[in-house]
């Protein structure tokens, strides 16, 4: 097991490398760059630049340089040519200057990764205490009156999207309520610094974008769940188990169970990323102060740095989500093995 985490670790070094190269390719394969965006903005309310301000603002923003130069900028660093010192780089934690908020990136999203994280973990908590036990049941009762309820909702909640249902559920507050269940705080604390005042307010708005970005992921796993153990329940080892007098339920828990939460468990290397990245459309409907719509912003005007910055941050918790996952499935399921031949 320790061989293969370190053989693991070793091999996240050249596959981040390969990433971030990927990453930053992307983002520059549009037309244009941040510099002119900003321009045309200038331009269309009423300012004019020069040739030497759009000359300086490239200077500044350190787009003059060709792409693979910007790339090494943002990767390693730059000199500064007064003290001759190689200051930023990915590599030294520095994950550059954002154009459009002329702030630090990892300040931008240090502001809002609190909130998003918070979200993400009582949404994950949500959707997997309440899809598994259903799920078992609904594969116990098969064909039962519960069963039919749960897999129409199921159904129901896999056709309709998150941000769909946020924009009913806002109509609904509003005519019904005259209350936006936008937004994750009161206005008394929208702008205060974090204080123990300010969580309980939190926590009495987390519930509604918790339920309505919950809904299609519980939905989907209650279904994962039926089928795997659906498949598990008939097979010969339960049945000789069954015959054998083995209690129902410690039967149920030990060995089918543990088998048909596997696929769920190696999905963990795309859930660590999503605390991040979160639900970006659906948080933008809901006008929530997390990463997603910083995401779709930077994206959107060309910021470079931030956008490679929270890809990074994505891309890296992807790598470990994986390898927890692959950790996971051994102790999970003894008849995996690390690194062991086929015919083992």
């Amino acid at each position: 097991m320790m061989h293969f985490i370190l053989r693991r670790l070793l091999w996240m070094l050249p596959t981040l490398f390969v990433i971030s190269l990927i990453t930053f390719t992307i983002i520059q394969l549009p037309p244009g760059d941040y510099l002119t965006s900003y321009i045309a903005a200038l331009e269309q309310t009423g300012d004019t630049v020069s040739t030497e301000q759009a000359e300086a603002l490239k200077k500044r923003f350190d787009i003059d340089a060709p792409w693979h130069i910007q790339y090494i900028h943002w990767m390693f660093g730059k000199r500064d040519p007064d003290t001759h010192r190689v200051k930023g780089g990915l590599i030294r934690g520095d994950l550059g200057m954002s154009f459009e908020w002329n702030k630090p990136v990892s300040a931008l999203i240090g502001e809002r990764i609190a909130v998003t994280i918070t979200i993400s973990l009582v949404t994950l908590l949500f959707t997997w205490v309440l899809a598994i036990p259903i799920g078992i049941y609904s594969a116990v009762r098969q064909y039962s009156p519960g069963d039919y309820v749960f897999t129409f909702l199921g159904f129901l909640g896999l056709a309709m999207p998150n941000f769909l249902l946020a924009l009913i559920c806002m109509y609904l507050g509003y005519a019904l309520f005259g209350i936006s269940p936008g937004g994750l705080f009161s206005s008394a604390y929208q702008s205060a610094p974090w204080s123990f005042p300010r969580f309980l307010d939190l926590l009495q708005h987390i519930w509604i974008p918790v339920l309505i970005i919950g809904t299609a992921n519980t939905a989907g796993l209650i279904r994962t769940m039926r089928g795997n153990l659906l498949d598990e329940l008939h097979k010969p080892y339960v049945l000789t188990a069954r015959a054998k007098g083995l209690p129902r339920v410690g039967l149920l828990l030990k060995y089918p169970v543990r088998v048909a939460i596997i696929p769920l468990v190696s999905t963990i290397g795309w859930v660590l990323p999503a605390i991040i990245s979160g639900s970006t459309i659906t948080e933008v409907v809901l006008g929530l102060p997390t990463t997603g719509p910083l995401l779709l912003q930077s994206l959107m005007d060309q910021d470079m740095y931030l956008a490679g910055g929270m890809l990074m941050i994505m891309s890296s918790l992807t790598v470990v989500g994986t390898l927890i996952s692959d950790i996971l499935l051994v102790l999970i399921d003894p008849r995996i093995r690390l690194g062991a031949p086929a015919s083992e």
